[in-house]
């Protein structure tokens, strides 16, 4: 009877928990089982471990076979246990040290030739690894991703039969090198196209500096998405801590693309037939949503009201928290979500309220019903809100063009630069408002608008805030009263309380 285990880990959200897969060869009927929780990805390991073995002329013994996956009582999910449990039942055929293999832990799915395909959570499993001083094996197009993790020992193998020579010293896999660091470009559409609708740029510069939630109305083709479409050419790069982060996110989803980490936010515009699971994450194996996809970056929500009221009002938690848990009768899993809120709406379900000629005869009442589907919590929770009104053909032929993205892109980032130099390592939206300096008249103007629109606590402090973000881009020290009155302006009278 021969024993044998190698590390892995199996995945709680964004966390590697290490796992041990255990190998017993034993007399007795011919078998390979599985054992300790295994998923159905996990228990058709056998099959790809075995006819991967064939592809390479070896056979397994015609022996019981048992592996094991420690601990016991712990879901183990996902096809990356393929590598592992095929090395540990190598090692127990002792075709492999199982010494050499006691220095790594290992994760990679097997093709039944052998080759091994790319797998999700590299960069945890490699932050684990260095905790635990170990080396990573992993599939060689992934070797590049493992060194984000901080491990510096990784064997990037691009099949089993290249693991095999290189452990029986035919054939030497070495750490792959970081590669040259590229900036990503900014890329995407220009505010220099975007004429006219001043307040709706300025709504967008202030959101951008700040990271403050938005929400656009406005008639159909009134230009909500156009300029939605533009606000990640105002965002700048990704902090190291933030890329690192959302690279991890990425990597647990299995979305990490060749050619380096996310230094860019991201900006996510999933439909609105999207269900609950899909923004905050869920499913068989609790994989992030789109809130967590977007942590960093943009949420971008068009035609609001037809989302879900269940998909809605799940997004409330996380935009306070910045982070979602999906709750299962096993475990909790906890995703990072902290991201920036943008969403557009028409002001009813035709588009046209407001129009004489064009609205339906059911207006006002059509615009009071399409806007209750947003319930009052949610609303307290956008920051800035505007009306975005539709150019003539004529006045689109007459308008002069628009500030760059480039010119806006420099004044943001001055004002995040300004966020930085008080000490807050978060932006304006999510700070404390205790610090903000606020002379009299601003203080004056504050407590009047919070008497006559009926601020609720949490509507009070985001309209501080949002006065903080613009006093940033004047660069100004302290919030004066026209940067409250500006903030109060972007407030919705009807909804600033909650």
């Amino acid at each position: 009877m021969i024993n044998t285990r190698v590390r892995s880990f199996t995945f709680s959200g964004i966390e590697a928990i290490p796992v041990w897969v255990e190998v017993q060869i034993a007399n007795g009927l011919p078998a390979f089982l599985i054992v300790g929780l295994p998923d159905k990805a996990v228990g058709e390991a056998r099959e790809r471990v075995r006819a991967a073995l064939t592809s390479m002329g070896l056979a397994l013994p015609p022996k019981r076979i048992l592996v094991n996956l420690v601990p016991a009582d712990l879901l183990k999910e996902g096809s990356h246990f393929d590598l592992p449990i095929a090395l540990a039942v190598l090692a127990a055929m002792e075709i492999l040290p199982i010494e050499e293999l006691g220095r790594y832990a290992v994760l990679g799915e097997l093709s039944l030739d052998g080759r091994l395909n790319r797998v999700a959570g590299v960069i945890s499993a490699s932050m684990m690894a260095a905790t635990m001083k170990l080396g990573l094996i992993c599939p060689a197009v992934q070797g590049v991703e493992a060194l984000y993790g901080g491990t510096r020992d990784i064997l990037a193998a691009p099949d089993l039969t290249a693991l095999l020579n290189h452990f029986r010293g035919r054939q030497l896999l070495t750490t792959p090198d970081f590669p040259l660091p590229k900036e990503q470009p900014l890329v995407g559409p220009d505010m220099a196209d975007v004429k006219g609708m001043e307040v709706a740029r300025r709504a967008l510069e202030i959101a951008a500096a700040g990271g403050h939630s938005l929400l656009m109305s406005g008639p159909p083709g009134s230009g909500k998405s156009m300029l939605a479409a533009r606000l990640p050419g105002l965002l700048p790069n990704l902090t190291p801590e933030e890329s690192l982060a959302v690279t991890r996110i990425y990597s647990a989803a299995g979305l990490v693309a060749e050619g380096g980490p996310i230094q860019r936010p991201p900006f996510r515009e999933p439909h609105h037939s999207a269900s609950q699971p899909a923004l905050v994450g869920g499913g068989v194996r609790a994989k992030p949503g789109e809130i967590s996809l977007a942590h960093r970056g943009v949420l971008f929500l068009d035609e609001l009201p037809e989302f879900s009221r269940q998909a809605l009002e799940s997004l409330r938690q996380p935009l306070e928290t910045g982070q979602t848990t999906i709750a299962r009768a096993a475990a909790h899993v906890t995703y990072p979500a902290r991201f920036q809120l943008v969403a557009a709406m028409n002001p009813c379900r035709c588009g046209y309220l407001g129009d004489a000629s064009r609205e339906c005869r059911k207006a006002p009442r059509c615009g009071e019903d399409y806007l209750g589907r947003l319930s009052g919590p949610l609303l307290d929770r956008i920051d800035l809100w505007v009306s975005v009104q539709p150019l003539s053909p004529l006045d689109m032929m007459v308008a002069p063009a628009g500030e760059s993205s480039r010119t806006i892109a420099t004044r943001v980032l001055s004002a995040r630069l300004r966020q930085h130099l008080r000490g807050q390592d978060v932006r304006n939206s999510e700070a404390a408002p205790d610090g903000f300096e606020l002379d009299a008249g601003a203080k004056g103007v504050l407590a009047e608008a919070a008497r006559k629109l009926r601020l609720s606590a949490r509507g009070f402090t985001r309209l501080l805030r949002v006065a903080r973000t613009i006093a940033d881009l004047d660069g100004s020290d302290g919030i004066q009263a026209a940067h409250v009155a500006e903030a109060v302006g972007f407030r919705h009278r009807s909804y600033a309380g909650g």
